[in-house]
């Protein structure tokens, strides 16, 4: 199995999940969300950590192989005492995807995909020193995309940012471009509770964005799939440069150069129809 060859890298809404909370994971999996997150981290205090690695566990064998293809476990951070065994369980399951928060170096991402050889990696990006090696991190091993730990970075910079988060916009645009340089997935923005941030998430070039709630998702989703139009509008920019050989071509009266040809490419790639 190609640990970059899974659904995940283009999924828009990620929906957490507790570890402890095992009779939640179905009802996940049917919201809509494209992925689930089964979190281990800050969902679940210190003294259940290993319950809820049991609870995944126990619940792992009941799951389609196609729903497996949408499950992610969220990890303790690297360096936690908590983390070795999350590595460990992610190997036994044979896990699809893996979450790890507060990602800080290249080694960090490359000592779990050497455990993991069959595993895409999300890191997430989360302290100031995992956004200064930003480089390193989106071209470690196995990284399909990255995250941001939106809450977590403005506490570790000392930000108190505004309901917008202001303060983060610099943050937001490094990640995007980091990712763009490495040639993977559009990043997935982090949590946050109004439909305005969604919005400018997308704007900003992140490809999807992480929920905490299930009636989030279908908000995420809208906001994040092309629409009929835009979708039709990619097909006819493909079909004139094929056509045109590559060569310049005007369509309804629109010169189509090669920025144009890649982002119709990027619109149909996200519903997998190109």
């Amino acid at each position: 199995m190609n640990p970059l060859d899974t659904p995940l890298g283009f999924s828009a809404n990620f929906l957490f999940v507790p570890g402890t909370r095992p009779e939640r994971f179905a009802k996940a999996l049917d919201s809509g969300a494209s992925g689930v997150v089964l979190d281990l981290e800050d969902a679940v205090a210190e003294e259940d950590k290993e319950s809820a690695r049991n609870a995944i566990r126990a619940a792992w064998p009941s799951f389609t192989s196609e729903q497996k293809k949408r499950l992610v476990i969220r990890t303790n951070s690297p360096g936690s005492k908590f983390y070795s065994a999350d590595l460990i369980l992610a190997q036994e399951l044979q896990v699809g995807c893996l979450l790890i928060p507060k990602s800080e170096s290249r080694d960090q991402i490359n000592g779990a995909a050497l455990i993991l050889p069959d595993t895409a990696i999300i890191p997430m990006i989360e302290t100031a020193i995992g956004l200064d090696q930003l480089k390193e991190i989106a071209n470690s091993n196995q990284v399909i995309r990255l995250a941001i730990g939106n809450l977590d970075l403005q506490a570790d910079l000392g930000m108190v940012c505004d309901r917008q988060e202001t303060e983060l916009q610099t943050a937001r645009y490094q990640i995007v471009l980091a990712s763009r340089l490495a040639q993977i997935a559009p990043p997935i923005d982090g949590v946050t509770p109004s439909t305005d941030d969604i919005e400018r998430a997308k704007r900003m070039g992140f490809g999807g964005k992480l929920c905490i709630h299930p009636k989030q998702v279908s908000i995420v989703v809208k906001a994040f799939t092309p629409t009929e139009e835009e979708l039709a509008w990619a097909a006819r920019v493909i079909e004139a440069d094929k056509a045109s050989k590559g060569g310049a071509v005007k369509l309804d009266g629109r010169m189509i150069d090669r920025p144009v040809v890649l982002l119709a490419q990027r619109t149909l790639a996200i519903t997998g129809k190109h």
